[in-house]
């Protein structure tokens, strides 16, 4: 497969990922509408670099760790209980009014990016799911990128991480755009449903992740 044909399809297959829902998205969402435009590209950031560093470390050798169903079974305990603890953080901020919906900082960069790249990391990291994608289609596209060379490989990711910059880049526009229009109960509506879609989905993490470590 040559550099640019890499390019196009990762791009298309990364796009096709980023736009199912998902904890990434939801959370985006969330940062979108309390910050502006700008916390999309951020969390975006943490998960590209992220994903940089795991591609690293699949050409070391060490990709078949993830398909192995005790580490993926653990992932998904570990990342289980971290999603419930963003998802109950964000249902109880929206029940109890602690937060608001502060259009001041709609064109400027967020309070603490640091913290935001940092979540986009984190969130990707509790969904058992993306780990399985990189052991297995991921791993895939890097083996037939290495047949290409350094470039190839440099191709394959950087359609990869441009899917996911456009798709959620375009959400955080949109939001950021409709925000001024939303009123605060609406706001504080879907936040709490944002969080419990995170809590559900914490606990299917959790469901299928003692299933696999075959505790049940």
């Amino acid at each position: 497969m040559e550099v640019f044909g890499l390019f196009v399809t990762a791009f298309i297959v990364g796009f096709s990922g980023a736009m199912m829902p998902g904890p990434l998205l939801t959370v985006n969402i969330n940062e979108s509408l309390r910050r502006g435009f700008w916390a999309g590209p951020l969390l975006i950031l943490g998960h590209a670099l992220l994903e940089t560093a795991l591609v690293v470390v699949i050409l070391l050798g060490l990709g078949k760790i993830l398909t192995n169903s005790y580490v993926s079974g653990a992932i998904g305990l570990l990342g289980g209980v971290m999603l419930i603890y963003f998802g109950f953080t964000m249902t109880r901020d929206a029940g109890y009014k602690k937060i608001s919906l502060d259009l001041t900082g709609s064109a400027s960069i967020p309070q603490k990016p640091g913290r935001l790249m940092l979540n986009g990391a984190l969130v990707s990291l509790a969904n058992p799911y993306w780990s399985l994608w990189w052991a297995t289609i991921g791993l895939s596209y890097l083996t037939r990128s290495l047949i290409v060379g350094v470039f190839g490989v440099g191709a394959f990711l950087l359609g990869h991480l441009l899917a996911d910059f456009s798709w959620y880049g375009f959400i955080s526009y949109l939001i950021a755009r409709g925000r001024k229009h939303l009123k605060q109960t609406a706001y504080l509506f879907i936040i709490f449903i944002c969080g419990i879609f995170l809590v559900v989905l914490g606990a299917k993490f959790i469901g299928d992740g003692i299933t696999r470590l075959k505790i049940m």
